[in-house]
């Protein structure tokens, strides 16, 4: 006798639970299968040996319950049904994703080498003004260069550049938007909850049903989703943040609210918004490498060539690459930072 089967005969189902004994498919556990032979009842389990009334454990008692296979199978065949819907509707909406990545891919691998290093040093000093990490830039670029990772590496950039762009685009207009709104916060903050705690992996799992593997826009719209969850917080937290004080006195001299955000409350708030773009490019570099499973270019791909090849010498070459472009982004975006907290407080 299944554990739970008393239950469901106190309850008056007993009729119910004999109708799914039909489809059932013979016995559910070793223990059944052991006492059918032996002609014995299994012993029903002690208090401390009580299993939970799992879905599972229901079912074994009630074959007319149903398993927790059927929910997992109802999802699947539910998201299958709207899967043509959805994918009407996405594909032309997300196509300029798939564009703008095969362009900048293009142009970071079409440039040459001593055209491309110069400008990446350049920027890297315009944004920064610090002379020792434009050296440092240019050596581990060109050491890159000299051991054969530097298209690799050039592709990374390209697919980081695209991302963490269209994250700061997309994610500063809905961190404004939230900061203005507490009702569109409270909405919003759940689902920005669920973007940061879900696996990185799972990001992958409803985007290859939608896209196909080949589509650039596929492994796009995961690092885009992982990623921008940092800028539309710090830029809520950093716009809430400015003084109070601060928002009477622009009242005061009659400023309209767009004249509030574009000069008071966006340039107050430019430090918490810079060390939120910091931070998306920082995951999008991290879920660059995990986006290699689905196509993804880059350093990325030498890493996972690496675990299925068990080469470790690539794994670990290219790895370190990744920790070096890191290095570089995170650097440079924080004196960024720096410089702009530097001219606030003068």
């Amino acid at each position: 006798m299944a554990t739970y089967e008393p239950v469901f005969s106190a309850l008056g189902l007993k009729e119910w639970c004999e109708s799914g004994a039909e489809s059932a498919s013979g016995p559910t556990s070793l223990a059944d299968l052991i006492a059918r032979n032996t002609g014995t009842d299994v012993p029903a389990p002690s208090i401390w040996e009580l299993p939970f009334p799992s879905m599972d454990q229901l079912h074994e008692a009630c074959p007319a319950f149903p398993q927790s296979r059927a929910l997992t199978k109802g999802i699947e065949n539910g998201f299958l049904d709207i899967k043509d819907g959805l994918s009407l509707v996405l594909d032309p909406l997300t196509q300029p994703l798939s564009w703008f990545l095969e362009g900048s891919l293009w142009v970071f691998e079409a440039i040459p080498w001593w055209i491309m290093i110069p400008v990446l040093l350049v920027i890297v000093m315009l944004v920064s003004r610090s002379r020792p990490l434009v050296v440092f830039v240019a050596v581990c670029l060109l050491g890159m260069a000299f051991i054969d990772y530097y298209s690799f590496a050039a592709q990374t950039l390209a697919v980081i550049f695209v991302c963490a762009l269209l994250c700061v685009v997309l994610g500063v207009p809905i961190g404004i938007a939230m900061s203005r709104s507490d009702r569109l916060q409270r909405a919003i903050i759940p689902v920005l909850d669920m973007l940061q705690t879900l696996p990185a992996f799972v990001y992958l799992i409803p985007l290859i049903f939608l896209f196909s593997v080949t589509e650039p826009k596929l492994y796009g719209i995961a690092i885009i989703l992982y990623a921008i969850v940092p800028v539309v917080r710090l830029t809520d937290l950093g716009i809430r943040l400015v003084d109070k004080d601060v928002i009477e006195a622009a009242d005061a001299f009659g400023m309209t609210d767009r004249q509030k955000l574009v000069k008071v409350q966006i340039p107050l708030a430019l430090p918490n918004i810079m060390a939120g773009v910091n931070q998306t490019i920082m995951m999008s570099l991290s879920m660059v490498v995990i986006a290699s499973l689905v196509s993804a270019p880059g350093l990325g791909v030498l890493v996972l060539r690496g675990i299925r090849n068990l080469e470790l010498g690539v794994g670990l070459v290219s790895g370190l690459g990744i920790v070096i472009l890191a290095v570089i982004l995170d650097r440079t975006t924080k004196l960024a930072l720096a410089r702009i907290n530097a001219g606030q407080n003068q």
